[in-house]
């Protein structure tokens, strides 16, 4: 790329500060349309014909355009009411911009609410209810106004003081320096672990995965494989545990193959000749292969068919030979009950 001279750079910054500064009152044959709650501007006026081969008057011309426009929803907005942002007096002057006419369509879904955490849910179940508490407190050790948390807040930082109280009944010998800074480390390690627990069980809804700290094998692999499909590449390329087992096949069909558009001619051209001869010809073309399957098909019903028949048969001619031994445990006790009973013997 050439580097561009000196004279050709004054050349142009003389012809910017030459050139008019334009006025801020646009004329516009139609009024334009304006959705103020979508900071939209709608012009209706037909553009100026502008030939495509013209490059830079093309460009300059829409260019000119956006500018008038813009100036007139920039004016539209300085009609609206406006206040100080956040109340202060010397904050940003902002303008309240009125309810969207138009209803523009998103480009995703809305986001699902997020689940709320066990806290949340105590909290409403017991009536507890938040309370909005400024961030400056007043500290009487430094006689100012300082910050309720982070760096600076108001009473010190506790980890800095050169001296602590032993409270009653504690061990004299015990380190409290040490002492406090291992309880703020659980209290930090605790608090990480309600957050990761809360966000597991707003990530996995219906999952089945408890985030407890008594979790089974079976939960604990279910859980692996939920995170490593969790992935990009759906844990493509995702290392395994050490006594991980290798994941099952996936039971994906056969994906599509398709030849590619500049090949070899000769191939296409001769697949293409034997589609028309199969398309021309009046016979249909015989699967060898399916009409042996139909035909063994056939064969084992008829089979199947005549062992059923012998089977009934097999049934058919038991029948009389249990009818009659039934017959004749019927006649005896008929004989039984017909015998005159005999007379006792005194």
């Amino acid at each position: 790329m050439a580097a561009l001279c000196v004279e050709e750079l004054l050349a142009r910054a003389e012809q910017r500060e030459a050139e008019p500064q334009r006025s801020v009152a646009v004329e516009k044959a139609l009024e334009l349309e304006f959705d103020l709650g979508n900071l939209l501007a709608l012009d209706r006026n037909p553009p100026t014909s502008v030939p495509r081969a013209a490059g830079a008057p093309r460009e300059s011309r829409l260019r000119s355009l956006a500018r008038d426009n813009t100036q007139l929803l920039v004016a539209q907005l300085w009609g609206l009411p406006a206040g100080r942002a956040e109340g202060a007096a010397a904050g940003p002057l902002v303008a309240h911009l009125p309810e969207p006419s138009y209803r523009l369509p998103r480009e995703k879904p809305l986001p699902r609410p997020r689940a709320p955490t066990r806290w949340e849910q105590f909290a409403r179940l017991k009536g507890i209810r938040r309370r909005k508490r400024t961030s400056l407190v007043w500290d009487e050790a430094a006689k100012q106004g300082r910050r309720r948390w982070g760096y600076g807040r108001a009473g010190g930082d506790p980890a800095r003081d050169w001296l602590i109280e032993v409270p009653a009944g504690a061990d004299p010998a015990e380190d409290q320096f040490a002492k406090r800074l291992r309880d703020k480390r659980e209290r930090v390690a605790r608090n990480e672990l309600n957050r990761l627990r809360n966000i597991a069980r707003g990530a996995l809804p219906g999952r089945g995965l408890h985030p407890t700290g008594h979790q089974g094998r079976a939960e604990l692999g279910r859980a692996s494989q939920v995170a490593r499909v969790s992935t990009a590449s759906l844990g493509r390329f995702q290392p395994r545990l050490p006594k991980e087992p290798a994941a099952p096949p996936a039971r994906g069909g056969k994906k599509r193959r398709f030849e590619p558009l500049l090949g070899d001619l000769a191939a296409e051209r001769s697949r293409q000749l034997e589609l028309l001869r199969g398309l021309g010809s009046k016979k249909p073309p015989l699967d060898l292969t399916r009409a042996v399957n139909k035909q063994l098909r056939e064969e084992d019903a008829e089979a199947a068919k005549g062992r059923k028949r012998g089977q009934r048969g097999k049934r058919g001619r038991q029948r009389p030979g249990a009818g009659k031994s039934k017959g004749k445990k019927g006649g005896a006790r008929q004989q039984q009950k017909q015998r005159p009973a005999g007379r006792k013997r005194s």
